[in-house]
């Protein structure tokens, strides 16, 4: 095991999607991530379809989505000896992921004071759905309504509130988690202990607002409805072609002039002349752009945009990004050999550091684990 992490010992006690993410971030760099799995595993171990591979040994996608580079024991936190296995991780662990209800950790025995009593430069992230206390702290976090209560709903599609597209609330509060355990990580080289770092799917939610929530603290504007246009620049968006749909960003009035000039618009027409004016006119612009696109393909404006220098591009499925020779070039995609699946490729971490051109640093990744696939092995590594 190599990577920037290496000398790192993470217990990831976590399930579904935000802290795992935030879990596997840290194995992606080379930690050690030890994920502690209930007798019937991960909830995301039954989420699909689709599944891979027979019956008695199928597997979720969805699971190896966010548990590549981790090792995997079985604990019944019911029982005296699994929790004593566990008090041994927790000695030996840097970091401690969970993302429990509020309490339900006290209530297995294992509380903040505990904790720092067996290990006191233990990093304790702590994840939950609104925040860990306030009015509605024992509220139960799932991602779709965390994007609902958190806003990003009533400014994302174009006729009605729409979720994106993946689990955008669990990613975020997972990215935000695992930022600032490398933070207390650094605090503790300087104080010789550990603390705990506290995030939500409410926080990974406001957290990404960006100019949309100043459009509200500082201009008492609500935004409304994005849908495919930026809703502070034009021409930003998507726009129609005799083909397929592109992609415009026209970020300066620069770039707005090379737009213009490619395809015979005036930049000083008094309708557009300012950003702001082409914000104010956005429906009568996209319909004056999408004229000049009525026959021609997305490959022929594309070509043309291209040559002009304006910032464009497709809209690509998954399949053609997966295949796409610029995203494998990135080491965002790794082969990985599964315990029972053979050779599958996953997704990999989205972080390169200059001197090494692997994906998050390590020459090698390790598959999403079988349900206590390394138990044994785990309980031999505590008895060395």
């Amino acid at each position: 095991m190599s990577g920037p992490l290496s000398d790192l010992v993470v217990l990831d006690l976590t399930r579904a999607l935000a802290g795992p993410h935030a879990g596997m971030m840290l194995g992606d760099m080379g930690a050690r991530v030890i994920k502690v799995e209930s007798p019937g595993g991960d909830d995301t171990r039954s989420w699909g379809p689709p599944f891979v591979g027979e019956a008695d040994d199928r597997e979720s996608t969805y699971f190896m989505s966010a548990n590549r580079n981790k090792e995997s024991i079985v604990l019944d936190l019911k029982s005296d000896d699994d929790k004593d296995v566990l008090a041994r991780l927790v000695e030996r662990a840097d970091v401690l992921m969970e993302n429990f209800r509020t309490g339900v950790l006290d209530r297995l025995g294992f509380p903040v004071a505990r904790l720092h009593e067996l290990n006191p430069r233990l990093v304790i992230l702590s994840i939950t759905g609104f925040g860990h206390d306030g009015p509605e702290a024992s509220r139960a976090g799932y991602d779709q309504i965390a994007q609902g209560e958190g806003g990003l709903m009533s400014i994302t599609g174009t006729e009605q509130p729409t979720k994106v597209g993946v689990p955008i609330a669990d990613l975020t509060a997972g990215m935000y988690g695992a930022y600032g355990v490398l933070a207390a990580i650094h605090d503790r080289e300087r104080t010789g202990r550990g603390r705990v770092v506290r995030t939500s799917l409410l926080a990974g939610m406001i957290g990404v607002h960006a100019f949309q929530g100043t459009r509200w603290t500082v201009a008492h504007e609500v935004p409304g409805l994005a849908g495919d246009h930026h809703p502070s620049i034009a021409p930003y968006g998507m726009f129609a072609t005799a083909s397929a749909p592109i992609q415009i960003a026209c970020g300066s009035e620069g770039l707005w002039q090379k737009l213009c000039a490619a395809f015979g618009l005036d930049p000083a027409d008094p309708r557009f002349a300012t950003n702001a004016d082409r914000v104010n006119r956005r429906d009568e612009l996209i319909a004056v752009i999408e004229a000049l696109f009525t026959d021609r393909t997305a490959e022929d404006v594309l070509a043309a945009l291209a040559e002009a220098g304006v910032p464009s591009g497709k809209v690509r499925s998954l399949d053609d990004v997966y295949g796409w020779d610029q995203t494998r070039s990135q080491g965002l995609v790794v082969t990985v050999d599964h315990a029972t699946l053979g050779t599958l490729e996953l997704p990999g971490s989205p972080i390169r550091f200059d001197d090494n051109p692997h994906s998050g640093g390590r020459p090698s990744h390790l598959p999403p684990p079988t349900l206590d696939q390394h138990g044994k092995a785990i309980r031999e590594w505590l008895e060395s």
